[in-house]
Order: structure tokens, then sequence, then C-alpha cells
């Protein structure tokens, strides 16, 4: 694919469905551009390389309007804009942040006064969509979280979301719903939507944990609490005598009534793949510049996390968390934590690595199911988000890959941190924030509401487009529209998709 993903499915009637199908309720998996998205391209360039036909049938031509009143071919609204002055807010005092805005000309303002972006904490964020404050964003404010953001973002809202998002799938028959038998756990699985351990809110579920704790006696459980982030408050059970004791220490948070702060608990990966015989994981940045229609980006510098000490599962290591959690929060303070390069690998020498000692092939759908379970964690939340055009948002992914090269998703953090460990770390970061700000802008780098958050190519930097259900709509319709559909649609798919 060298544009966007299809996410939507054809009945068997020919209607249009809400899946990932295609034809007679037949699956079709789209990824991203290439097999891996140009992951694994030999590190020779890193930008995207769209085709040309392609870029000019949805008007992507670097400079190109997009069909965009809004855009700087625009000359009466480039003019309007030459005259706004961008003043910017942030509540963090991070070089990444502050140096990209000034390379724009951007003059630093108090939230109090009129400002045109906001790059915002999240309580900040809360306060000005907040009933109470009164506070009206006119059409040039743009700020970086959606309005309810921790419905992706907190543990148990997100497991609640992917949970409903399967089983209305299920019930509507479509095929992305289909289980199958399951080996490692009771009953059934999703086969194309499992993606999330299995999991329980503590203390609402905790009946049911122990349910399942009992079929698997043996089996290790993490606990999180749901509100907090690098790695605080997180503990391994093997046993639930472990549990038990944790709640009475903590004065019976089992209780409804009293319990101040609720957990998840999941089903630990405890075969996670190792290089060098440590675990780590994976951390991604998806962009979301609209949940409705839904358009997303997957920054391609994402990089690998590793633990300073050598994996292992004995009773022994169990609390040791230099073991277990990948979170630099957590490793830095470890003995064997290394300043250098931060424990950190890029996400091209992963897959330049797996394609030494795996294959090609399989690092390929590795890659793909990596973009489908982005794809398809973001469409269980869509319905519910507020999808305010004044927001984008930056997600930080954190994915786990088990020695059989499966992806799962650990967490979704509204605001992966910013604080450079390395020198690397600082010129990602830099780059994260520049490309952000490419994406969501106009052509005119002036924020503006009304514009239909179509970048051009150029813009779109180390970003590729995850998808886009505006233009995959549009797609559609032309299909439909074309009188010698059947062999158009078949040729561009067999140009666009693989």
């Amino acid at each position: 694919m060298q544009g966007y993903v299809r996410v939507y499915s054809r009945n068997a009637d020919g209607t249009s469905g809400g899946g990932a199908g295609d034809g007679e309720g037949t699956i079709v998996y789209y990824g991203c551009a290439g097999p891996i998205g140009e992951w694994t391209q030999r590190i020779a360039s890193l930008q995207p390389t769209i085709d040309q036909s392609v870029a000019t049938m949805y008007g992507r031509l670097p400079g190109a309007n997009n069909g965009n009143s809004n855009a700087a071919g625009g000359a009466g609204v480039a003019s309007s804009h030459e005259r706004i002055k961008i003043g910017f807010c942030t509540d963090l005092d991070k070089s990444v942040l502050v140096n990209n805005f000034e390379k724009r000309g951007w003059n630093q303002v108090n939230g109090d006064d009129d400002w045109h972006f906001y790059w915002a904490g999240v309580q900040t964020c809360r306060n000005i969509f907040s009933v109470d404050s009164g506070y009206r964003m006119h059409d040039n404010q743009m700020i970086n979280h959606f309005p309810n953001h921790y419905e992706l973002s907190r543990k148990d809202l997100l497991v609640k979301n992917i949970k409903r998002y399967r089983k209305d799938l299920e019930r509507d028959g479509n095929p992305l719903a289909e289980k199958t038998e399951s080996n490692n756990s009771s009953g059934t699985r999703y086969l194309y939507l499992d993606f999330v351990p299995t999991t329980f809110v503590l203390p609402a579920d905790y009946n049911m944990f122990v349910e399942e704790y009992r079929k698997f006696p043996l089996s290790t459980w993490i606990m999180k609490p749901c509100g907090k982030s690098q790695g605080a408050g997180i503990f391994l059970i093997n046993k639930l005598s472990k549990l038990k004791k944790w709640s009475r220490e903590a004065k019976g948070p089992f209780h409804p009534q009293i319990a101040k702060e609720s957990y998840v608990i999941s089903r630990y990966i405890d075969n996670p793949l190792l290089i060098g015989g440590k675990k780590f994981d994976l951390r991604l940045y998806v962009l979301v510049a609209s949940f409705r229609p839904l358009k997303a980006y997957l920054f391609k510098l994402g990089f690998c996390r590793f633990c300073t000490v050598k994996y292992d599962t004995s009773v022994t290591e169990l609390d040791n968390m230099y073991v277990h959690l990948t979170n630099v929060s957590v490793q830095k303070h470890g003995g064997e934590y290394n300043t250098l390069h931060g424990g950190k690998w890029s996400v091209q020498n992963l897959a330049l690595y797996l394609e030494g000692t795996r294959g090609k092939e399989v690092t390929d759908r590795l890659f793909g199911a990596i973009s489908w379970l982005i794809v398809h964690s973001l469409r269980a939340v869509a319905p519910v988000m507020a999808s305010d055009r004044h927001c984008f948002e930056c997600y930080g992914y954190d994915i786990i890959i088990d020695n059989a090269l499966k992806p799962w998703l650990v967490e979704v953090n509204a605001s992966p941190s910013l604080t450079s460990t390395t020198v690397n770390d600082r010129i990602l970061k830099y780059k994260l924030i520049d490309n952000i700000l490419s994406v969501v802008l106009p052509p005119d780098g002036v924020p503006d509401v009304r514009w239909n958050k179509v970048p051009t190519a150029d813009a779109m930097g180390n970003f590729e487009l995850l998808i886009d259900e505006e233009l995959a709509a549009q797609d559609e319709a032309q299909s439909n529209s074309n009188t010698s559909s059947h062999h158009a649609k078949s040729s561009r798919m067999s140009s666009r998709w693989k």
C-alpha cells in the first residue's frame, strides 16, 4: 500500500460493511506501505517513497492544494494568514518542543493570552474542555489532546473498549469477529482480534479473575494501576494468596466503596522474544489527526527498550523489575544501565535482526500484524472518542513480541515522554515533534480547523499513513462509479495494496 489501509468490508450482497473484509465474507488483510511499511529499508533512506501515480490520484504531490481552500495555493487565505503572528503555549519545559516552535517563528505566550497552538498536559486539556471553564476555541487554535483521550490511554477503558468492539462486530456477523479454539486458555479466542492479553479490571472483575486463575493455577499475572505510568505500582503474581495478601495490605481495595484506584490484571506474556537473553518491548508513536473520520499515522523511527538484566521466570526473580519491566524510568536506576545507548535499539535494527534470524517473510508478517493491531485499537475507541477538530494526539504504543513473533498490545500512553536520555533520543524526539507539526498543520503553517488534514507527501516526513477513512470512502465511491470497475479495481489493488 502506498497510501492508506482499507478497513471496511463488502458483504456478500454487495453492500458496504464495517470490517476489513472483501467479497463473499473473505478476510483481506491490508498492512502498511510495503510489507512492513518501509521499516526494513536498508537504512539507506528513512523517507517515504510514494508512487507518483498514486500520489497524483490522491492529490498528494508536494505542494499540491489537495482540494483544500486553506492550502498555501489559495492566495486570499495565504495573504490573510501572513498577518497572523502565531502564539504558542506549553506546559512542558522541553527543548524539543520550544525549539521546534521557535524555528517556525512562533512566539511563546501565556495560557491567558490569545494563543494558536497549545502543547498541554492532560490536566490543562481537561480544564480547557471543562463545561465550567466556558472556554471556546476559535478556528485558528489547536491543542495536542482529545477531550477524552483516556478512552485509549487508561488501561481499564482500553480493555473495555476493545471488548465492546469485538462484541459489536460479533453481533453484526462481521468475519473479523471469527473465533478459533485456543491452546493456552479456556474456550476460544478471536482469530483476528486477539492482540490484548486476557485482562480483568479489579475490583469489579475479581470473581471472574479468580475463576480464570483456578483453571491455570501455575500461570503468572501482572498487576497495573489504571491511572499511572512509567512502571509505577506494577507487580507480578503467580499465587492467588499473594493477591489476597496485597489486598489486605492495601486496606481492602477490592471493596468498591473505599477503592481509591482501579487496577488491571493481565495474563503475563511469559514467552517474550529475547535478544541477547533480555526482554524488550517496542515504543511506537502513532499520530491521530482525527477519530471521525479516522486518520492515523505511524512514526517510522520507533525503538526497542531493553531490560538490563537477563530474562528469568524463576520465582526468585518474580519481584525483580529489572528483569520484567522495560520502562526506562525503571531501568535507568539499575546498575547495568548504559547511559550511552540508553538500552534502546531502533526498529530498523530490530527488523534487520529478525530478517537475518527468522527470515523476511515472517518479519514482514510481524510488522503487518503490528499495523493491524494499531488500526483496530483505534477503531475500537473511535465511536466513544470526542473527535474535536481543534485536536490531534500523539500516542505512545507499547507492544511486546512473543517468541512466536506475535505482537501484543501492552498499553497506550497519552503523554509519551519527551525527555531525552541519549543524543539519539534527542534527535529522534526533535524529528517527531517537527513531523507532527508538519502533518497536523495546513501547508501555510497556520492552525485552521477548516483544513481537511490531508498532508502532502513531503509534509509527512518520517510518518506513514496507517488509515484515512475519508480517503478510503472516496476511493470506494470512485470505484463504484467506474464503468469498468472490476478490472480497474483489480489493477489498482495490485499496485496499491501489495
